[in-house]
């Protein structure tokens, strides 16, 4: 089943946690550039477009060939969210150019994501007919069975239920369990719009009610929100690049 789908990557300015980290350098890259080119390598994304409220950035995304959406200040803001941003471009870019089926949404901060896992979101969208498809990797060491409230006093206690570490002591004996990386997100364009009936309202509605995963291994996405997480990426990045000279 073909599905025309909008990659819309989405590069707010600003940051109170890493200011600028969306124009940051990384392993010679501005890092949203990244993900642009990750988009655009994509073989089942129709179009690709920057939805920005930064000059800095929409220069970068108009260097790399994409469409530049710009933002209003009510859309850039702390409390924007990611989906209206998205609605946004959809409907700005629909002004001009055919309708599309789907929009993927696409972290500008996310400089490391597995190759092909962009097209994987698409085509389980296409394939079960679902309203969204998210990336989701294991939670390794961090599994909410091992999650513990610690009192004012040091008192431990369980998070959730009556035994400590649901009492298990061994990361093999564990669950599985799996957190949303930011990977990629792509949902159709009614569940986007908010067009899906019985959906309950919420910060995650657009994800319509049939939501599928598609899954990453630990690691594969890095999402930079700190200062140790671009120094990861940093790494990661040139290592790869040594990798892709050496073969």
């Amino acid at each position: 089943m073909s599905v025309r789908t909008l990659a819309v990557v989405l590069a707010r300015a600003g940051s109170k946690g890493l200011p600028g980290k969306n124009e940051r350098p990384l392993a010679g890259k501005p890092c949203v550039q990244w993900t642009l080119e990750y988009a655009m390598r994509s073989r089942r994304t129709d179009r690709v477009v920057l939805s920005t409220d930064g000059d800095t950035l929409a220069a970068i995304g108009e260097r790399c060939g994409v469409g530049v959406v710009r933002r209003s200040d009510e859309l850039a803001d702390d409390s924007a969210t990611v989906d209206a941003a998205a609605r946004h471009a959809l409907c700005e870019i629909e002004r001009e150019h055919a309708r599309f089926d789907a929009v993927a949404l696409l972290y500008a901060n996310v400089p490391l994501r597995p190759e092909g896992l962009l097209d994987e979101a698409i085509d389980t969208l296409a394939r079960t007919g679902c309203d969204s498809v998210q990336s989701y990797a294991p939670v390794g060491k961090h599994h909410p069975y091992w999650t513990t409230v610690v009192g004012e006093g040091g008192d431990v206690a369980p998070w959730q239920g009556d035994v400590l570490n649901h009492g298990i002591h061994r990361r093999q004996d564990l669950p599985p369990a799996h957190i949303p990386d930011g990977g990629v997100i792509v949902c159709t364009r009614e569940a986007l719009l908010l067009e899906i009936a019985g959906v309950a309202d919420g910060a995650h509605a657009f994800f319509g009610r049939d939501r599928r995963g598609v899954l990453t291994n630990e690691g594969d996405v890095i999402d930079i929100d700190t200062e140790i997480d671009a120094v990861v990426a940093q790494a990661m990045l040139c290592a790869r690049a040594e990798r892709e000279s050496a073969a």
